[in-house]
């Protein structure tokens, strides 16, 4: 093959450290603001995390794909600058930030490695907003600022026979005495490598069906509980996945979080918020793939010009850069529609469809873009387009996104 890598450094090198271009134009406080203005805060959230995906996880993005482990530095820097508790109010030690914030944190980390944005988007929108909502102050003083400042939770739903189909999960939870004891197996959960607390789906009462399904906090340390080896995955490699078995795994009755038999309920919702978090990642990592590949675009000359100036390039450029920006302003919306106290369930699914089933057109065309050397691990598109497939699976596969999307316009219709 063409050594084409020795002229392609200056792309990369500019991968490494990509040009912040955010608008700072002031508007009429009177008038309603586009999506894509944002606050001074969220602009310097935006700028500070860019900064330290840049300069300190960039340098290690592809030790840890190859190690399949965050690197232990990595974790410890995103608990000191308070990503671990975004939105958690700063009495729990977080960062009492927005949930738009939390979304912008999430895109700029993806743009550099969409492995370590997936460790604090659900440790934050699934584990800690949990505890936030339901849980009582007793669980928030003892749980959330250890889940700040120590160690990552996670949210243990599906099952080996449990996917889309999400309560018809068989691990049961048997009253004895003041105490529950758990059996059962969890199969895809995310953080479990270094999870330190686990939010555990259990059903409490099978004879009531998917209503008999409760939430138990179980602590890492607890006996029967064990993890298994990390699942060796296509992407998001070093983003640990794990099954969880529970073999009379036994928690007082205080470690329920939130109502009994609500289990259900508290899935349903706060995947409908973890899934504007998966759109936010599909974004940053599809920005993250066109911010290494329009450079080298630029540079790579063939027939005495360089391939940017090809319309056969440059007009698919344009075409996937409009897609992305619609893929931005649909998980825009929906965050500020959150983040507000409004309806956002169908916004957040189209959000998260449209933009994983982008990010694999996007990150598949720009190895095109970069030809031979796309194709090799000295680039980083082959990494974002093994890290774009799981956007399409977990947290809802987009059919059944779909689904949602079409169940909730046919209720527009039916009023």
């Amino acid at each position: 093959m063409f050594p084409l890598r020795r002229v392609g450094s200056k792309a990369l090198e500019q991968w490494k450290a990509p040009i912040a271009i955010v608008s700072r134009a002031k508007y009429s406080s009177n008038a309603p603001q586009p999506l894509s203005v944002l606050t001074e805060d969220e602009l310097t959230m935006k700028d500070t995390i860019r900064k330290l995906a840049t300069e300190q996880i960039a340098p290690l993005v592809r030790k840890m794909d190859d190690e399949h482990k965050i690197d232990d530095g990595i974790r410890q820097m995103l608990f000191d600058n308070g990503l671990m508790g975004i939105e958690t109010p700063t009495e729990y030690s977080g960062s009492g930030c927005g949930f738009l914030t939390m979304m912008l944190v999430v895109e700029e980390l993806s743009r550099v490695d969409p492995s370590v944005a997936a460790y604090v988007d659900i440790h934050n929108t699934l584990v800690n907003s949990l505890f936030m909502k339901v849980g009582t102050e007793e669980q928030k003083q003892k749980y959330l600022t250890k889940l700040c400042t120590e160690y990552a939770g996670s949210f243990c739903l599906s099952e080996p026979s449990a996917g889309s189909d999400a309560f018809s999960l068989k691990t049961v939870a048997k009253k004895d005495g003041k105490d529950y004891v758990i059996n059962g197996s969890k199969m895809w959960i995310s953080n479990s490598d270094v999870a330190g607390v686990f939010l555990v789906m259990a059903n409490a009462d099978p004879t009531k069906g998917y209503k008999g399904i409760t939430c138990f906090i179980v602590e890492r340390e607890t006996p029967g509980l064990t993890v298994a080896k990390p699942e060796n995955k296509l992407g998001i490699r070093a983003s640990g996945t794990c099954m969880i078995h529970f073999d009379n795994v036994r928690v007082p009755e205080e470690n329920i979080l939130g109502e009994y038999g609500k289990g259900y309920k508290y899935a349903a919702g706060f995947l409908n918020e973890g899934r504007i978090g998966i759109a936010a990642q599909m974004i940053g990592l599809c920005q993250g793939c066109m911010d290494a590949t329009i450079p080298y675009t630029l540079e790579r000359k063939q027939f005495g010009k360089d391939i940017y100036s090809f319309q056969g390039i440059s007009y698919q450029i344009a075409h996937l850069q409009t897609q992305l920006e619609a893929a931005r302003l649909l998980t825009y919306n929906a965050a500020r529609l959150k983040e507000n106290g409004l309806e956002f369930v169908k916004e957040a699914a189209m959000a998260k469809y449209f933009a994983s089933e982008l990010a694999q057109t996007l990150t598949s065309k720009c190895i095109d873009f970069m030809g031979g050397v796309g194709f090799t691990k000295d680039y980083p598109q082959e990494k974002f387009f093994r890290d774009a497939k799981i956007g399409t699976i977990y947290e809802g596969t987009s059919n059944m996104q779909l689904q949602t999307i079409a169940k909730l316009i046919a209720k527009e219709y039916t009023h």
